[in-house]
């Protein structure tokens, strides 16, 4: 159990350009690979390192967040001393309840900081997937006596249209030391983005939020790491892992599919680092007379009799004999009657395609349908 540090996700995120995969949930709930929501990914980074005081604040569309996660039992986390604690918004007369920013939302949970034993604070977001520890970013971060440390990794695809929480680090000749911060560029100098965990002092952080929220500070990147970058030792750690950061449809698809090449499903779901999940017990998957399947990422509970190529389905989905799905992604409970054919298409939790349906999207552009449709 890891003594020094303790975890605090942010899951506030609002994102429009996820369309209507966030019309009624957090990004952190976003189902993501099969059997996972994004969430599952931070959380059990967090408890693979050995920390076990982990709080979780929400803003809105939380309830899917928290019915998935529950007591915290599937992450350890249902402890006596220490474990998850939800943070959802409240009113007093300092907070009215609806965060302007991040820092608002840090300052109403500040008791839970304080409270906290732990001398060192993991911050993190929720739209990020990765599978690590972060044993050696907080060595780093003691040793280095940096007041800040963020976690980055190099990524030299760069998407303008669809830009959202686009941190990029620029260093000195040391390669570690943190020279200037980049917040959302349209032209960025540097291919190194953050990775959205950020290791601080506990004190330090109060401090930095109570100062900022003073003074009217909404946004933690822009009025506390870009105000004080020149103030604070601020410091890099580099991962080289695959990261998948969920901050739009395209992404989302994106990503997803890079998930059917064997190095990129091998790093993420690294049996050394196990990622968690809310169990929920099925018989395996079923396959009829008529199934065609060919490179998927199949989830448990599924019923398919017709032909599945290059996609993710996830749990309890049925594809009927006759049905044609390629290159799409089917979250649980989705319905392909028979005849139906989809290409490129995001279906939510329990969509039905009627038979005969034609579906198509494009390479960049899914089609993508909301919970509870009839198509």
């Amino acid at each position: 159990m890891n003594q020094e540090a303790f975890g605090l996700i942010f899951t506030g995120e609002s994102n429009p350009s996820m369309r209507d995969l966030v019309l009624s949930r957090a990004v952190a709930a976003v189902p993501f690979g099969g059997r996972y929501r994004c969430i599952d990914f931070v959380l059990s980074n967090l408890v693979n390192t050995g920390i076990r005081n982990v709080g979780l604040i929400t803003q809105k569309n939380y309830h899917s967040l928290m019915d998935h996660l529950g007591t915290g039992k599937e992450w350890d986390l249902n402890r006596k001393r220490d474990g998850l604690f939800i943070l959802p918004p409240f009113s007093t007369k300092d907070n009215t309840g609806v965060y302007r920013g991040d820092i608002d939302a840090f300052h109403s949970v500040m008791q839970f900081v304080r409270r906290s034993s732990q001398k060192y604070l993991i911050l993190c977001g929720s739209h990020t997937v990765f599978n690590t520890t972060f044993d050696e970013i907080l060595k780093q971060h003691k040793e280095s006596g940096a007041d800040i440390t963020i976690m980055y990794n190099e990524d030299p695809r760069f998407f303008p249209d669809e830009q959202n929480h686009d941190l990029r680090l620029l260093f000195e000749e040391d390669g570690k030391t943190v020279s200037e911060l980049e917040w959302n560029p349209h032209h960025p100098r540097s291919d190194f983005r953050a990775c959205d965990i950020t290791v601080i002092d506990k004190d330090l952080f109060d401090d930095l939020i109570e100062e900022s929220y003073s003074r009217g500070g909404v946004d933690f990147v822009r009025d506390i790491l870009l105000a004080h970058r020149k103030e604070l030792k601020i410091m890099g750690w580099r991962y080289d892992g695959y990261v998948a950061r969920i901050d739009s449809v395209n992404t989302y698809f994106m990503h997803s599919m890079e998930l059917l090449n064997a190095p990129e499903a091998k790093d993420l779901y690294n049996m050394k680092h196990p990622i968690y999940t809310k169990v929920k017990d099925e018989i395996s998957a079923k396959y009829g007379e008529f199934a065609n399947v060919h490179n998927v990422l199949m989830a448990d509970g599924c019923t398919i009799d017709g032909t599945v190529e290059d996609s993710i389905v996830f749990r309890g989905v049925t594809v009927e004999r006759g049905a044609v799905v390629k290159n799409s992604i089917l979250m649980q409970g989705v319905t392909v009657r028979a005849g139906a054919m989809l290409d490129h298409t995001i279906l939510d939790k329990n969509v039905t395609v009627n038979a005969g349906r034609i579906l198509t999207g494009y390479e960049g552009i899914p089609l993508v349908f909301r919970k509870n449709l009839t198509v």
